[in-house]
């Protein structure tokens, strides 16, 4: 194994100025990622500059058998943690062999809007919270859990069916506090080597990693990926969710991004997506909020429909979430769906977060349409 190990760490700059790039792209379901690798003669820091390349679109969902041939086309670099040195990772987008986006491809539509001058000149900034649950390989139960059975609960209230209602009334914050949020100890948290591993793996390949920590449910966990400009979030996002998938791989756990993936009294896993323009940042912004929001809430079942698979389960009114049907937000309210900060109320400028994606959701398709509606969108 020492062999093995030191094979996997050689360091090739010191033998040959040939790279190794891994070419990333989203496979057939939307949220499965696929890749591969490829010898290229020395390094390359410009996405420009990468030779596009194919692959069997047939074993991947996305083409037919006898029409098989997907084209990668090459959209942002990163550094590779795992070869290290100058191999480099690159997050592409995928095309016919005429030029056209397949289906799956949701960069493209988001570079568009993304591209639009009124778009360009706001600047918007995004902060996506992405949410994960770690599950043993064999039993698909959460890591830290007994096989079967369930750990300590989530809440702290012992009479919690008692107060639901009550504490979700005035807070929804004390409906769902207890021993695992932001927790440390053997018995609160679970993953943390994963976890920390998979920080510095995104801080080193280049990724705009602004922190991590223990969720409300044990063996979840949340990474957050911003601020970030424009499609770079969503680019950025697939690249540390598949860095996460890698470090998982050798650990042997598998990660999930299901928007509830256990039922019952414990809570989901969200993407909540904070965001920002140019004119929401100025003095005076907190009114360009407002009308943000405004035009979000007219938009509501839109956004619904995009914001990730199996959603329903997780917006239910309860555990830091809005209900699905309606539409609300407030100021430092996580049973709304949308939340304004204190800060940015109390500056008159700033930000707000949109707390209604799921875990599993498409970073281009969210940030690009909360762009579109807020900033393009006439009602």
């Amino acid at each position: 194994m020492s062999l093995l190990s030191d094979l996997v760490n050689l360091n090739l700059t010191e033998s040959t100025e040939k790279i190794i790039a891994e070419y990333i792209w989203i496979g057939g379901s939307g949220l499965d990622m696929r890749s591969k690798a490829r010898t290229l003669p020395g390094p390359v820091t410009d996405p420009s500059k990468l030779p596009k390349w194919n692959y069997d679109g047939s074993s991947t969902n996305q083409a037919p058998g006898d029409d098989s041939e997907v084209i990668l086309y090459p959209q942002a670099i990163f550094r590779d943690p795992f070869r290290r040195g100058n191999n480099i990772l690159v997050m592409c987008d995928t095309y016919t062999p005429q030029g056209d986006p397949i289906p799956t491809n949701k960069r493209h539509g988001a570079a568009k809007i993304f591209n639009h001058p009124e778009v360009v000149a706001e600047v918007p900034w995004y902060g996506i919270e992405q949410e994960y649950t770690l599950l043993q390989k064999d039993v698909h139960w959460p890591i830290g859990w007994p096989v079967g059975g369930f750990p300590g609960p989530q809440a702290c209230c012992p009479l919690r069916t008692l107060f639901d209602i009550l504490c979700s009334s005035f807070s929804p914050f004390l409906a769902s506090n207890g021993p695992y949020y932001c927790g440390a100890g053997a018995d609160k948290a679970f993953g943390r080597d994963i976890v920390d591993s998979h920080y510095k793996a995104c801080l080193y390949a280049g990724i705009n990693i602004s922190g991590i920590n223990g969720e409300v449910m044990p063996g979840q966990w949340e990474f957050q990926v911003g601020p970030a400009v424009g499609i770079s979030a969503g680019d950025e996002l697939w690249v540390a969710r598949y860095l996460l998938e890698r470090i998982t791989e050798i650990a042997g756990v598998v990660l999930s991004f299901d928007p509830k993936p256990i039922q019952g009294d414990w809570n989901g896993a969200g993407a909540h997506t904070n965001y920002s323009t140019k004119s929401m940042r100025n003095d005076g912004g907190i009114h360009v909020i407002k009308k943000a929001i405004e035009k979000l809430g007219l938009r509501h079942k839109e956004h619904i429909a995009a914001y990730g698979e199996g959603n329903e389960r997780r917006l239910t009114g309860r555990h830091e979430t809005a209900d699905i049907h309606t539409f609300s937000w407030g100021v430092a309210n996580r049973g709304a769906s949308i939340r304004v900060g204190r800060d940015t109320e109390q500056a008159g400028k700033g930000y707000f977060e949109d707390r209604r994606p799921a875990s599993n959701m498409d970073p281009y398709v969210v940030t690009s349409m909360i762009a579109e509606t807020t900033i393009l969108w006439k009602p």
